[in-house]
């Protein structure tokens, strides 16, 4: 635990997934024949639209007080394909605190030795690229290879190279923060980026301005797109325009929301994008991250397939990464000479002194005077803890946490203390209170931390553009299975809708593609050989066959009793094959890989 660490600036931009159109919006988006846009922008101008978004086959308008049937009445053109809600898309970022002490040594993140990128070297000759739409990546920080990154604006969301927030200056640290002696490094250092701004000072866009994005990182040659946002509702001109950039042989990545439920969040939620769940430190999953079902439909027309929900996940809890220069609040401590980790509460300065064990400072105490309080956490309030310090003529004040781990908090909105005051790890305390003197400063930094489903799909944009590089000739959706082959198998064993297939790593991933080629050898799950079970029964009478297929290299098999084909089914659900006639007999199964030759071994039944 002696790092330094730092807390402070936060950011709260979670997100609440509706699964309808922002009705107060009244923003429309209008998929229209090519060569006859005109006509329908003229047509919209005369019913008074305001047009925000001139896309490729598409533009978005807003029709002030006219809800969707309104809109699609009054655009009656036979050159209009479709009218759909232009949904909004919020950034993913959970609540979290700043921490490390990159300002002087280049500090490594946990999620980059939790992933292995640490163990693979990125192939900066290989022309990966990685766009980044987000809230822009600010140009005050010096923690990254400059002349290998371009921009776009959107229409009102200011200039690329200039932050909306710290978010997207965070993201593009995971991603590809330099490789240097200061700050952090990230996933692929240095690799190339093209920064797209879609979000204005609210922290939000429209799916139309994703739509339009896309087209702009496949104009500037992106291999990866990457996406730390989402939101309620599909809209098929988003999806369409994410399936293109796959089509084309790219890899789409997104964030799976932050409200820790089942909801289905967009554009994670397509199955052409691949959505990213979020795991802390200790490979637990992150309490915030969502975790919709592989299955939609109901009934006889239920389906399932793996690639609308969780497929792996990464370090995204108190990630550490780069910021807008001086917007993270920095800590750090010392006990009798030893650093020790901590995390800024409120009121900047430097402080040294004595130290005062104070208790859990439940009351004014003279013996704190002049001295730096140490207090453990508990009974009443941070703040109350800190005045009754200083009250007591402390100087500095250290609260202690009661479990274990670091103190995050803060003193609240209505703080009315004036001395430095930090959180600390409950492993520390027997040093922290046995020590004769402390020292604590408490200032800016150009890095700190965040928590969300958004730090963990940076990490996989960053760990596929890195696994990538070393093996160019793959597409996009080949890299995706290769993470999904070679993840640690985390949670329930297989496949399960919190981590998907696991845990990203670098290393697995790249030594899968090395022996194994692009397209893989059919080891669709971590350390699984493609195997087929076949469980018998019979119910009311009735032959009945359950069929369970392991480690595909696709998300479909064709399945086939006696030589026959009797299926194709997803690969992740169980399949059950109803025999009719009487009697018993004996029946003979495989799977297949979908329209290949790559098959199990054969399972027989006999009844």
């Amino acid at each position: 635990m002696k790092l330094s660490k730092i807390a402070g600036a936060i950011i709260a931009l979670t997100v609440s997934v509706s699964t309808t159109a922002t009705a107060d919006d009244n923003r429309y988006i209008i998929q229209v024949d090519k060569g006859n846009k005109g006509v329908v922008k003229a047509l919209a101008n005369r019913l008074g639209a305001e047009i925000h978004l001139d896309g490729n086959g598409f533009i978005s308008a807003t029709f002030a007080g006219k809800d969707l049937s309104q809109v699609k009445g009054l655009l009656n053109n036979p050159h209009i394909k479709l009218v759909e809600a232009d949904q909004r898309r919020h950034l993913m970022s959970a609540y979290s605190d700043d921490a490390g002490n990159p300002m002087t040594q280049q500090v490594t993140p946990y999620a980059v030795y939790q992933s292995q990128a640490d163990q693979v070297a990125f192939n900066a000759s290989a022309g990966m690229k990685v766009c980044v739409i987000d809230s822009g990546l600010d140009a005050s920080n010096t923690d990254f290879e400059w002349n290998n990154i371009s921009g776009d604006n959107d229409s009102g969301t200011g200039n690329w190279n200039e932050n909306g927030g710290p978010h997207g200056t965070h993201v593009a640290g995971t991603i590809g923060a330099a490789d240097n002696s200061v700050g952090v490094v990230g996933m692929a250092p240095g690799v190339d980026m093209h920064i797209i701004k879609v979000f204005n000072a609210d922290g939000w866009g429209y799916s139309s301005d994703l739509a339009h994005a896309a087209d702009l990182c496949s104009a500037a040659g992106a291999n990866i797109i990457s996406m730390s946002l989402g939101g309620g509702g599909s809209n098929s001109t988003e999806s369409n325009a994410f399936q293109s950039f796959v089509d084309a042989g790219g890899l789409v990545v997104a964030a799976a929301g932050n409200d820790g439920n089942n909801v289905r969040s967009y554009p994670a939620g397509y199955p052409s994008v691949m959505m990213i769940g979020a795991n802390d430190a200790d490979n637990n999953i992150a309490d915030f991250s969502q975790f919709p079902s592989c299955t939609s439909g109901r009934g006889k027309r239920a389906t399932t397939d793996e690639t609308i929900c969780v497929e792996v996940t990464a370090g995204g809890v108190d990630t550490l990464s780069t910021y807008p220069a001086g917007m993270a609040t920095a800590s750090n401590m010392s006990a009798d000479g030893a650093a020790y980790a901590s995390s800024a509460m409120e009121n900047s300065g430097a402080i040294a002194g004595g130290t005062y064990y104070m208790g859990t400072a439940e009351a004014t105490d003279s013996g704190a005077n002049g001295n730096i309080c140490v207090i453990d956490r508990g009974v009443i309030s941070f703040h109350d803890k800190v005045a009754n310090c200083e009250s007591s003529g402390g100087v500095g004040a250290v609260i202690i946490n009661n479990e274990a781990g670091m103190l995050f908090g803060t003193l609240g909105d209505t703080n009315t203390t004036t001395i430095p005051a930090v959180g600390a790890a409950f492993e520390d305390r027997a040093a922290i209170v046995a020590a004769s003197n402390i020292s604590i400063d408490i200032g800016t930094s150009d890095y700190g931390f965040m928590s969300g489903t958004s730090m963990a799909t940076p990490a996989v944009s960053g760990v596929a553009a890195l696994v990538w590089s070393n093996h160019n000739q793959c597409t996009g959706s080949e890299i995706r299975e290769a993470l999904k082959a070679t993840a640690m198998d985390s949670g329930a064993v297989g496949n399960d809708v919190y981590f998907g297939y696991g845990i990203v790593k670098a290393a697995a991933a790249d030594a899968y593609l090395t022996a194994n080629g692009c397209a893989g050898d059919g080891g669709g799950e971590p350390g699984g050989d493609f195997a087929l079970t076949a469980d018998g029964y019979k119910s009311k009478g009735v032959k009945k066959v359950d069929l369970t297929v392991n480690g595909a290299a696709g998300s479909n098999v064709d399945l086939y009793r006696d030589g026959s084909k009797i299926a194709t089914t997803s690969a992740s659900s169980t399949y059950t094959d109803t025999i009719s006639g009487k009697g018993g007999g004996t029946f003979t199964y495989k799977a297949c890989d979908e329209g290949t030759t790559t098959c199990t071994a054969e399972q027989t039944v006999v009844f």
